[in-house]
Order: structure tokens, then sequence, then C-alpha cells
């Protein structure tokens, strides 16, 4: 308790002060700013410790991994697991607590920044909103910081009942086992030097591996030395087999939780059980609840072929019996239970669905001949690997949801396009594979002409139609290769791979034309849109890749005071520092 729930517990909440007390600097530092720069950096600073301690939160609800990265320098502070806190009241009620200050704090933030700006660049005169809009803020931080206090001494509370209690259960132990010891020297002297040396030895290096179990200091990877085939060799024996195993889960759950994927993962369970010997074959399914669909996962590149159940349950997972029930699946104890089974091939199975989240995520098949296995040693394996799977699943399931967090980070959910986080996580990957390649990017500005005409005259659900119907013109229009991302409202920015120099200004055409030529049906009739597309290129124009953004973003700009449907090349005239 005290390892895995309060003292990570702790930490979390000491690392959330920390982050809220560095965010309360930020906004000082933007209010005392005197420039925009500054004004974007403490803004990007503070929504970076906002994400922070999201993902703290994140990692306490659902348990997992924490890595906590100083966001001046870069450097990673330290690296811990924490458990979930699933069950504690106490602790539920301070996650949803401060998600809402998270969310609340990033809306703020934002605010705040734009009102300085604002100030900055002298649209609005500063009559007081700065200061009060600060305050505003630094009192959610400071309720944020309170409310994590309140947390971390009701932890260090339960870390003084429960250490007392260790204590307690330690002495009681100790005092046993030290009786245990006493007694059985005392019997040792009654025996023959030649019995006492062969008894003794293996018995004390038992009772120090269980001592060390109670005081959690064991060495999982001492074993004790077997020297007789008598009943003290056989304990000995087991003995071993049992720390093993626990070496051997122990070691593949903080394996699991270091992998970088999911497939990983699954990758790493189907080869424990193959290593082991535990089954004759092995196919664990992934599934997706939300398309009521399954894919195997491993082995990777298995064919259907080579699929012991019907291709049907790809299509229609509750055809998978286990998945539908999520109950255990043997062919052994109830043979034909599954009729999407190939009985016919003389293989047993015993499918273990693996419940993540509260509902089927996944289905672990194993198969096994059944002229060589009985019921009883099939019983005894699968023992051994549900402890494998039990240790997995809440790695999967923090993966998965840190899979799914982070996809619908990087995707706007209206077009299914990648978004301009997307863009500024990978732009240095993308802009040094093409400086690798000696090739150029040409970059698209797009903004659909007379938008808000739209939202104006036909609602915004037809204005999100067209935005739909808008990113999929542009999507036919350019290569697989190649990015489309919604950069703002009705903007898409274009990112050509390895292009050569001419190249963007045919394909801005033909994205142009196509805008022109398409037909969006509307509940009135039919409305046709043009666009308006903007082109530079990199590194031709620029040496940087976002001041090739910003030039693309001006030559659109032309392309809009001389008349809209075209698309305009940047040249360098354009560029007046001044205006832009």
């Amino acid at each position: 308790r005290i390892v895995s729930y309060d003292i990570p517990h702790d930490r979390i909440a000491t690392k959330i002060t920390r982050k809220l007390q560095n965010i309360m600097l930020d906004s000082t530092a933007i209010q005392n700013a005197s420039d925009t720069q500054t004004v974007s950096k403490k803004s990007d600073a503070a929504r970076g410790r906002t994400e922070d301690i999201r993902a703290f939160l994140s990692a306490l609800m659902l348990g997992g991994q924490i890595s906590d990265i100083n966001r001046d320098t870069g450097k990673a502070i330290e690296s811990f697991s924490v458990a979930a806190i699933k069950g504690d009241a106490e602790g539920e009620k301070y996650a949803a607590s401060m998600m809402a200050f998270v969310d609340l704090l990033g809306k703020k933030n934002q605010e705040l920044a734009d009102l300085k700006i604002d100030i900055l660049n002298k649209k609005i005169s500063d009559d007081g909103q700065l200061s009060h809009k600060v305050s505003e803020y630094q009192k959610i931080v400071f309720d944020g910081i309170m409310l994590s206090n309140e947390f971390a001494a009701q932890t260090a509370q339960l870390y003084a009942v429960n250490s007392k209690k260790i204590y307690s259960a330690i002495f009681c132990t100790s005092s046993t086992i030290s009786g245990v010891a006493v007694l059985a020297t005392c019997l040792l002297v009654l025996f023959t030097f030649w019995i006492s040396g062969s008894i003794a030895k293996p018995i004390n290096s038992i009772i120090e591996q269980i001592r060390a179990l109670s005081e959690g200091e064991v060495d999982l990877t001492k074993k004790i030395t077997v020297e007789s085939k008598d009943e003290i060799g056989t304990l000995s024996r087991e003995f071993n087999g049992l720390i093993e195993s626990i070496h051997g889960i122990s070691t593949f759950k903080n394996v699991i939780e270091e992998d970088d994927s999911l497939e990983d993962v699954y990758s790493r369970l189907g080869k424990v059980f193959r290593e082991n010997e535990l089954v004759d074959d092995i196919v664990i399914f992934e599934v997706n609840n939300s398309q009521n669909k399954m894919r195997a996962v491993y082995p990777l590149l298995l064919a259907g072929s080579e699929m012991f159940c019907s291709e049907d349950i790809l299509l229609n997972s509750d055809l998978c019996r286990a998945k539908k029930t999520g109950h255990n699946i043997s062919s052994v104890e109830y043979p034909g239970v599954c009729k999407k089974f190939f009985a016919d091939t003389g293989k047993n199975h015993l499918c273990i669905p693996m419940i993540i989240g509260g509902s089927t995520g996944g289905v672990v098949q194993f198969i096994f001949d059944g002229r060589k296995h009985d019921f009883d040693t099939i019983n005894r394996r699968m023992f051994k690997a549900n402890q494998f799977i039990r240790e997995s699943l809440s790695v999967l399931e923090a993966k998965r949801l840190m899979n799914t967090l982070r996809e619908s980070a990087l995707k706007d959910p209206l077009t299914g396009l990648y978004n301009r986080r997307f863009l500024q996580e990978y732009t240095e990957t993308l802009v040094a594979g093409n400086l690798r390649r000696g090739k150029n990017i040409g970059l698209i500005m797009c903004d659909l002409d007379y938008f808000k005409q739209v939202n104006d005259v036909y609602g915004h659900n037809v204005g999100d139609m067209v935005l739909r119907e808008t990113s999929g013109v542009i999507k036919k229009s350019v290569r697989e290769s190649d990015l489309v991302i919604r950069f703002g409202g009705e903007e898409f920015l274009v990112v050509l791979m390895d292009i050569h120099e001419g190249d963007t200004m045919k394909v801005s055409e033909i994205i142009r034309t196509h805008m022109q030529d398409t037909q969006i049906r509307v509940t009135d009739g039919v409305l046709k849109k043009t666009i308006s597309l903007g082109i530079s290129e990199f590194p031709i124009d620029t040496q940087s890749f976002w001041q090739a953004i910003k030039f693309a973003d001006v030559a659109l700009y032309s392309a809009k005071e001389t008349g809209r449907n075209k698309a305009v090349r940047f040249v360098l005239d354009m560029w007046k520092e001044e205006q832009f």
C-alpha cells in the first residue's frame, strides 16, 4: 500500500503543486512582458505545464508510469510507477476536481495571453482588464495548489497509519520466524552432524527467503542449492520454482511498462507463453468495440488460412463467444462450445477475454493438441498463463488510453485531418528528413472564399458540411505521401513532400480547379464555392520552415486582395515587416 499508493500519490501531489507554482510565475511574466514573443513563450510554457499536470492526473486515475520533465531545460527529472486510485473516494474526488481546474486553466491561460497580446499590439487599451484577468487566473491556480496540498496531507496521514501497521506486522512475523528458528536449532542438536548438515542448509535458505519475502527485500534471482533427492530436496525445488515464477512475472510487468507501443506488449506476451512452453500455439486478438471488430495482433503476420477460427469474427467481434460473454471459453471442458472454432483440426482451445476498462478489450486464444495434454495439465499451465495476462491488463489499458488521447489531440474531429499541433510536434522530423534527401517542401495555404456567408445564410451545419467536403477535395488532389492539415477555421495547409521547384503551383491549380467544379448538395439545392491559395517553397524561399508557412499566408492574403479564386506564388516584394 505504501510503495504502490501512499508514496507515489504524495509525490504526484507535490509535483502538481510545483507545476502550479510555476504556472503562477508564468502568469506574472505574461503580465510584465514587453513583447508578444515573451507572451507566447510564457503562455506555451504554462500550457505545457498544464499538460504535464493532466498526464499526472491520468496516471493517478488509471495507474502507470510517471515521467517528469523540466519544461525549461527539457531534461528528465525522474520517472516512477503509480497505482490507480480506483476505490479511493477521496483520491477520485481530488483527481476529478483537479481535472476541472486543468481544463479551466488552459482556457484562462489562452484568454490572458490573447488579452496581453492585444494590449501590446495596441488593439485595445489596458483599463485594468489585464490586472483583473491575472488576478482571476492566479486565484484559480491558488485554489488548485490548496487542493493539492490537502490531498498531500491526507496521503501523509494514510502513510503514517499504514507504516504503523507494517511495523507491527513485521514485528509479529519476525517474532514468529525467530521462534521457528530457535525451535529448529533445538531439534537439530538432537540429530547427528551428517543429518543436521543435510537438512539445516536448505531449511535455513528457505527461512531466509521467507523472511526476506515478508520484509519485501527478497532477491528473486537467488535460488536454494539442491543437493538431496528426499523430501527436503523436493521442497527446495518447489520453492525455487515459486521464486522463479514470482521473479518472472515481476520482471515481465516491469518490462512491458517500459515498452513503447501496444504491439510490443502483445509481442512480449505471446513470446512469454511460447518460451515457457505453456501452449502449442497462441493467437492474441485486439477488440475495437466502437467498430465491433477484432484483429490478430500476435503473431503480426497471421494469415486467414492460419487462423483456428472463422474469419467472420474479425468483421463482427460479437461472433467470438469469449468476447461476447466476457468469460473463459474452453473446448477441453465443453467440446464444441464455440461454433466459430475449427473443431476438425483435432485441436483444443481455451480463449481468455482481457477485460480492459470494464469491457472486453482483447482475447487470448490458447491452442492445445488434444492427444498430448490432459485436463489437469492444461489447467496447471493456464493458471500460470493467467498470471501473466492479469499483470498485463493495467499496462494495456493505460497504453490504449494514451493512444486514444494522443490520436484525438493530433486530429481535427470535424474533418479527420491532422491539426496544427501535429505540425508543431512533427516539424523537426519532416524538415530533417527532407533536408537529408536534398529535396524541397511545397507549402499551400488554402482559404475558402466568402465562407462566412455560408454560416450566415445556411447555418453552421452546412458550414461544417462545406469544410468536410473541402478537406476531401484537397486530399484527393494530392498524393498519399503529402500532408493536409486543418490550420484553423476555414484555412487548410497542404505540405507537399519531395517536390521540384515550381511543382507547388501546378498542384495549387489542381486544387483550385477541383474545388471550383465541386457541387455541394444542401437542403435548398446545390452550393458551389471557390478557394484562394498562397504558395511558398522551403528551403527555396527561406531557411526557416515556419517562415515559409508565413510566406504562404502572405501570398494567400495577396490572392484574396486581388480577386480571390486564384493561386498566388510568394515573391519577396509581398513581404512588408511593418504590415505582417
